[in-house]
């Protein structure tokens, strides 16, 4: 039976009928044998009609029909109307009347027909205020119409159901505009129950901006979008919001590679964040339509084309099918009078008065107009320095960085996203103790940055110090200038040097203190704060291909980019992300499709490098000095639930190896293929590439900096790397790097994959951010479980009880349970082993969040070290769950998500690596370090929405 339209009230023991058309009547017995009447009428003619016997039958007929439904309705209820008829049908063919049985279902099937015919279906009492102010019914033939079409092809809706809720969710006087909105409502609510609702909501929201758009540029509301091309671009340069440049493209070739149906594999998420931060809108209208919004971003990375057209059809079909997404500054202003597409930005702040502030300016107009920002704050004299031009003395940095932090809240890109930047500070620097406790939220305010990230650079001497559980001396770079540029052994020569300075009694400003010391407060941070994140200065710069040139002094704001800065050079990243499981075939990874993508992806960077604005000089002469570009990838652990594969298994560790491997190959490959085209960028010459070190065999130069146990990476590859050096020897590079991966928290939400190299958050629940909340569910978990015939109901309403996570679901199968671990589910060492493995191919870093459940001194000890030791150049968030707190997604019950804390796997694991290499847990980390401390908030995309400025 169809489920009822405007269902009404209902009385005890009373039955009412549900007409076609959505009204509800008092059931009426009279009706039906009329209706038989008529049938017997149609075969034996008036006569037969008023005879008795015929009469008789009618009674007998219509009693059976009525008593059918009090057999089944004994309280009362609903009955639709082609339910009764149906009876009716079923009681003359068991009464014998089989010649009437057939007139009475000829009679139906021609009322059918003429209701095929009649297109216009009202509804009987609920009328609408439409766009011209007048009452009309509501027309329930297009209402079904329009869900129907929304969710052709797709499983599992029940269309009857939406229509139904929809209907009851309106009231008389209701604007036109707003049934959408309340359909949208009555699909997105059953997201929980099948994920396929969230292409209905988002085909839903689809029409909606078509509408919106169409009416905007004045075209009629059965306009493609590929027809919308030219009156889309001469509105927008009309509004001066577009480059006219767009204008002179060949248009007609334009428009036909345009595929509207590609509009079809967004996720409500997905779409939804377009239309609310992404789409070119004048005064709050929205005129940019979803594909029109990739050919404009495709057109505006092809302006310097030879071959406009071909390329921009190129770039358009690499994002329009997921394969491959820009980042947010990218997608934002692509094809645009402001075309800022670059997404990080580094600085080094030098330590003088003047310099301090004009890099706080820096900061205001890099923020104003980009994405992040990594300040490199090492140079600035310590608290209680001399100064010569006063003869007083140093307040610090402290100071300096509230100002910045209150710069970040301030200046923000016209509304679109918060200012974001964060500071680095060396472990040596004299206020690095007081830089630790910049996020904490008691004690002085006016010396805490409560809206700004922080980060250790830390130097692996410092490490070895710990291990070794040796002394560390603090100091002010005022007096020790040379510490800042020198890394590695060098950096241990002169460290030590000045050391004996301060023993020698020859250097007065100094603090010697317990390295395992530092390390424990570093690590109480950051769990209590989140902040400062652990980063490692020698492996960024040992294996940077530009040492010949410059120092990394810090990474960005996400801490994935590594690049030479300078008080002349402001380094500057443009970052996009590879798909990773759009390039999945038959279980495994497709090389020959991630080949052809890498190829447009490495281009399309390397065009964003002069189209670009650039708010400050120093970016400008940075970048189109080096050209340096960051690649990366999302959709990990989708790719990882494609094949199969568990994300806490050695099969994901060499998944994430070879996958990387091929991206790194090609991604080399292409840039020196493009220096062939193009020409090499400017510093070639003595870099890491010009010598024919490639990223996996600066590995060496590690090694041989740190004593043996200390350095424990991979060294496996299964490609033709000989070739490729003597390729990027021979030809050259178009750009100094190649390669970073980004956190991804906005345009994965684009893709409808997870983020980045992410393991899956939770199975089930609620994601907050500035276009509102959405309820996310593993699609992969509901398919796996369909096919075992477990998707019900209930699992639904276990999946909420356990917070998402499938551990405890009696009756999941244990295979599952692997496939679908949480990213708290999976030990720590997991993680940090497959980015050891992607982190040998890549030229710069990757931004790694960290899961520990139960987390503890002892754990958060061990997967540090474990990251420096297995050659990780940075880490991002520490995301850590107490034994006794949880994040609570989708409902409150008091269940925890967290693994419970028996001491073990991923410790034990941990422990034993770290044995092997001779290397022992600090015992300055305790465990009650942690017992009071807040779990730390979780990071971009959880609880930080307003954090996109990476990607």
């Amino acid at each position: 039976m169809n489920a009822p339209i405007g269902q009404a009230s209902v009385a005890p023991g009373q039955l009412r009928v549900i007409k076609r058309n959505g009204g509800v009547l008092p059931y009426d017995a009279e009706k039906i044998a009329v209706a038989i009447s008529k049938a017997f009428l149609a075969v034996e003619g008036q006569q037969g009609a008023n005879s008795s016997r015929i009469r008789e039958r009618v009674t007998q007929l219509t009693e059976m029909v009525e008593n059918t439904f009090k057999r089944r309705l004994p309280s009362g209820g609903t009955i639709h109307i082609e339910e009764i008829q149906d009876q009716v049908e079923l009681a003359l063919m068991r009464t014998g009347e089989h010649k009437v049985a057939r007139a009475y279902v000829i009679y139906r099937d021609k009322q059918a027909a003429l209701r095929q015919q009649d297109d216009v279906n009202h509804h009987p009492t609920l009328q609408i205020l439409g766009s011209d102010g007048q009452l009309k019914p509501l027309d329930l033939t297009a209402l079904q119409q329009t869900v129907e079409k929304a969710a052709e092809g797709l499983e599992g809706i029940d269309v009857p159901a939406i229509i139904d809720e929809t209907v009851r969710n309106l009231y008389n006087g209701v604007n036109e505009s707003d049934i959408s909105t309340t359909m949208m409502m009555a699909t997105r609510t059953r997201i929980e129950q099948e994920p396929n609702y969230t292409y209905v909501t988002a085909r839903l929201l689809r029409d909606d901006l078509l509408k919106e758009g169409l009416e905007f540029l004045g075209l009629p509301l059965h306009t493609s979008e590929n027809e919308a091309l030219k009156a889309f671009l001469e509105k927008g340069v009309a509004l001066e919001l577009i480059d006219p440049q767009l204008l002179t493209f060949d248009l007609e070739k334009l428009k036909a590679a345009i595929m509207p149906e590609r509009s079809n594999q967004f996720t409500y998420l997905g779409l939804q964040t377009l239309y609310d931060r992404y789409f070119i809108h004048s005064e709050g209208t929205r005129f940019e339509l979803p594909q029109l919004f990739f050919m404009r971003v495709s057109m505006g990375l092809a302006l310097n084309e030879d071959d406009r057209e071909a390329r921009a059809i190129e770039f358009y079909n690499l994002l329009s099918s997921f394969d491959y997404m820009a980042s947010t500054p990218t997608l934002f202003n692509s094809g645009t009078l402001r075309s800022q597409l670059s997404s990080c930005y580094l600085t080094t702040v030098p330590d003088d008065l003047h310099g301090i502030y004009g890099a706080i300016q820096d900061n205001a107009m890099l923020s104003k107009w980009a994405g992040g920002l990594g300040n490199d704050w090492t140079p600035v004299r310590a608290l209680n320095s001399s100064i010569k031009g006063t003869n007083g003395k140093s307040q610090g940095v402290v100071p300096f960085l509230k100002v910045v932090n209150d710069t970040a809240v301030a200046v923000n890109q016209g509304g679109k996203r918060k200012g974001a930047v964060c500071a680095y500070l060396e472990s040596w620097h004299l206020d690095v103790e007081e830089f630790l406790e910049l996020r904490k939220n008691t004690g002085d305010d006016r010396r805490r940055t409560h809206d700004m990230n922080t980060a250790n650079w830390v130097p692996d001497l410092f490490m070895q110090r710990v291990i070794e559980d040796g002394e560390w001396t603090l100091f002010s770079p005022s007096d020790v200038p040379e510490l800042h540029d020198l890394t590695g052994l060098a950096f241990k020569e002169k460290y030590e040097a000045y050391e004996q300075l301060t023993r020698d009694g020859k250097l007065k400003l100094f603090k010697r203190i317990r390295a395992q010391d530092l390390w424990r407060k570093m690590l109480s941070m950051l769990f209590e704060t989140g902040h400062p994140w652990i980063t490692f200065k020698d492996v960024c710069n040992l294996r940077s291909p530009q040492q010949h040139v410059g120092v990394v002094h810090s990474s960005n704001l996400c801490t994935e980019i590594t690049l030479n800065t300078s008080k002349d050079e402001i380094a500057v990243c443009n970052l996009g992300s590879i798909n990773l499981v759009k390039h999945i075939k038959d279980g495994a990874l497709d090389s020959e499709k991630l080949k052809a993508t890498v190829k447009t992806a490495v281009r399309m960077l390397d065009n964003v490098i002069d189209i670009n604005y650039y708010a400050v000089p120093q970016a400008k002469t940075s970048n189109l000095k080096h050209r340096p570009v960051g690649m990366g990838i999302m959709g990990f652990q989708d790719a990882l639930y494609e094949i199969g594969v568990a994300y806490g298994s050695a099969e994901a560790v060499e998944f994430a190896d070879r996958s990387m491997e091929v991206i790194s190959y090609h991604a080399i490959h292409t840039s020196s293929e493009l220096a062939v085209e193009r020409g090499s960028y400017s510093t070639f010459k003595g870099s890491l590439w010009d010598q024919g070190i490639l990223p996996i065999d600066s590995l060496d130069i590690v090694a041989k900096s740190r004593p043996e146990r200390m350095f424990d990476v991979d060294r496996s590859q299964t490609l033709d790397w000989d070739t490729l050096r003597q390729k990027v020897q021979k030809d050259g590079m178009r750009n100094s790097n190649v390669m970073a991966i980004a956190p991804t928290a906005t345009i994965s939400n684009i893709c409808g994959v997870a983020q980045s190299i992410e393991p899956t958050f939770q199975n089930l629940y609620v994601k907050s951010n500035l276009s509102g909340e959405f309820t996310v569910i593993n699609p992969y978990l509901v398919r796996a479980l369909k096919e075992r015939n477990l998707w019900d109901v209930v699992m639904v309403n276990d999946l909420k009880h356990y917070e998402g996570s499938v551990q405890k679901i009696a009756r999941m199968p244990d295979d599952l349970k692997a496939l679908f671990a949480t990213a708290f589910e999976v030990e720590p060492r997991w993680i940090v082993d497959a980015a050891s493995r992607r982190q040998k191919w890549i030229d710069q870093a990757q931004s790694l969040n960290l899961y520990i459940a139960g987390a503890n001194g002892k754990k958060l000890d061990i997967t540090y070290k474990m990251a420096w030791l297995r050659g990780l150049k940075t880490t991002y968030y520490l995301r850590a769950l107490g034994a006794t707190s949880a994040e609570k997604s989708t409902i409150n019950t008091g269940t925890l998500n967290a693994v419970k804390n028996t001491g073990s796997a991923e410790q034990v694991a941990a422990a034993n690596a770290l044995a092997a290499a001779s290397v022992a847990p600090s015992p300055a980390v305790e465990d009650d370090a942690f017992a009071n401390a807040a779990p730390v908030p979780l990071a971009c995309s959880i609880d930080n929405p307003d954090c996109e400025a990476c990607q």
